[in-house]
């Protein structure tokens, strides 16, 4: 299948590791040029010494001022923009809404979904220059089920949906496609720390908690983060040109979250 991705330009937060790394490197493979942030200073160094054709630089993408030089970097290194994957993300606490801090809560919206807001309002301007392009948000399964002990977290995934939905809608008379991606649980460091804190939380070994997480998808596996960049790569790309507005789930079939 021809992506018609060569050549195009493309912006990933969060992309020094888990799955804004594998998209980056997914984009870079089909011929993109490629500009991602982290906060992470260490892991960009690693990143970037991997992958030494990819622009970088650090960013926390829920301050304002941050977003600014992100995009200052990104135009300069780019030349415009076509794509935005707006990766940048955060667990959150765990544990009931009564034990939560209101500074966590609001740490997690955020990053989250205010993070989303303040890279596609610099996008945007970069998206209408060049005749369209794709904006792809990161959700979650989060994002479509209830998630106790999680509500901090489920509530910014909602709300990334919300955001998608509205933004496809105002953005396609421009010719830009925006649309939501929901990972189930992805293998990785992250969601063991995720399910070590879970299994804390409600005083049960890991071990079992591990388990209800995977038995919750149909396929009883967990989903990998080349699985949530190839479906990036297909929604931006020429054969996925019809799809916007979307909130498409990455799960292997997830039914329900705990």
């Amino acid at each position: 299948m021809h992506l018609g991705l060569k050549g195009k330009r493309v912006l990933v937060t969060a992309g020094a590791a888990g799955i804004g790394r594998a998209t980056a490197r997914g984009f870079a493979a089909e011929g993109a040029t490629v500009f991602i942030c982290d906060v992470d200073t260490a892991t960009l160094a690693d990143f970037t010494k991997e992958n030494p054709g990819i622009g970088t630089t650090v960013a926390d993408v829920s301050d304002e001022k941050s977003v600014d030089h992100l995009f200052g970097e990104a135009n300069k290194f780019l030349g415009g923009l076509d794509i935005l994957v707006n990766n940048a993300g955060i667990a959150g606490p765990t544990g009931g809404v009564e034990t939560l801090s209101l500074a966590d809560w609001q740490r997690t919206l955020d990053v989250n979904i205010t993070g989303q807001f303040l890279c596609a309002k610099k996008a945007v301007p970069l998206l209408r220059q060049a005749g369209g392009g794709c904006i792809v948000n990161l959700s979650s399964a989060a994002g479509r089920f209830g998630f106790p002990r999680r509500s901090p977290y489920s509530a910014s995934k909602w709300a990334v949906v919300g955001f998608t939905k509205s933004l496809a809608m105002e953005l396609g008379p421009d010719g830009i496609r925006v649309n939501a991606i929901l990972p189930g649980a992805v293998d990785g460091p992250r969601i063991r720390r995720v399910i070590e804190a879970k299994a804390t939380s409600v005083g049960v070994p890991y071990a079992e908690m591990e388990k209800k997480y995977i038995s919750q998808a149909s396929l009883g596996r967990m989903v990998t983060a080349e699985d949530i960049a190839n479906t990036i790569l297909f929604v931006c790309s020429d054969a996925g040109r019809n799809i916007s507005g979307q909130p498409l789930a990455v799960d292997a079939d997830t039914q329900s979250l705990i």
